[in-house]
């Protein structure tokens, strides 16, 4: 089963943008092993850096250095049949967040 990672941005006036990834899942992880992956690698409870984590990210065209930020709301994982939308396995994506919080660098 493959693996749906759901995330946005939510900019200071909270206009939302959204995007899900959609990863194979060939470790056949448990899902709430992979949730809890996550959940260890995110600060303030649910926040990234897209950028840190290799994932598209959803910042709206226009910077406004008042209401815009560099961070990413996690969502949520869940279980999908539906086909991957990257490249990147599921294991790798968890090489990318360590990778990231052992060589933060923003």
């Amino acid at each position: 089963m493959n693996i749906k990672f759901s995330y946005r941005y939510r900019d200071y006036a909270n206009y939302k943008k959204h995007n899900e990834i959609v990863f194979i899942n060939s470790s056949n992880k448990p899902i709430q092993e992979i949730e809890q992956f996550i959940l260890d690698h995110l600060f303030d409870d649910k926040l990234f850096y897209s950028t840190e984590w290799k994932v598209p990210d959803l910042h709206f065209d226009d910077w406004d250095p008042d209401i815009d930020h560099f961070v990413h709301e996690f969502i949520s994982v869940s279980k999908t049949s539906e086909a991957p939308s990257t490249s990147m396995t599921l294991d790798e994506f968890f090489n990318v967040i360590e990778y990231a919080e052992n060589n933060w660098k923003l």
